[in-house]
């Protein structure tokens, strides 16, 4: 069973004055991998905040799938990426351009996302769109790749072929 950890990423919800429905949509979707969520939060947008949470998640946790959402296009507050990029060791781009390609499939604002992807140690990290639909188009997107990436990063020898 693979774990996961999802972060709402909002002031607004932080504070206590936004419904989160993209963090639930996502622990809706991720039961299918199959996936427990051990770790659900909600935090403010805050390159420090975001960066130590995961940092908890994967070093101290040892969580498998650490999802966020929230804070990945260009508004000054959106820094979700930012913060991703100081604590992953790889990317995993094929991925956020997936995600990308079938945002802007949707809507041309989807080109402005700067979600990231990557590995540290043996856990991926996910920045997923604020937006319910955004979430739920992004991540239906990777999920059928989730588990045997996950497999991958943790050692997994077996050949890739589908």
């Amino acid at each position: 069973m693979i774990t996961a950890g999802v972060i709402t990423i909002s002031d607004k919800g932080a504070r206590g004055e936004r419904e989160d429905i993209s963090g639930k949509e996502i622990i809706r979707l991720i039961k299918d991998i199959p996936a427990t969520v051990i770790e659900y939060e909600i935090i403010p947008d805050e390159t420090d905040i975001i960066f130590r949470k995961l940092i908890e998640l994967v070093d101290k946790k040892k969580i498998d799938l650490v999802i966020t959402t929230g804070g990945t296009g260009v508004s000054p507050r959106d820094v979700t990426p930012d913060a991703t990029l100081k604590v992953i060791e790889k990317e995993v781009p094929g991925m956020a351009e997936a995600m990308r390609r079938e945002s802007t499939s949707k809507t041309p604002y989807g080109m402005i996302s700067r979600a990231v992807v990557g590995i540290r140690k043996q856990s991926l990290i996910v920045n997923l769109p604020g937006s319910p639909g955004a979430v739920k188009e992004n991540l239906s997107v990777i999920l059928p790749a989730l588990k045997h990436t996950i497999e991958k990063i943790k050692g997994d020898e077996s050949d890739c072929a589908v």
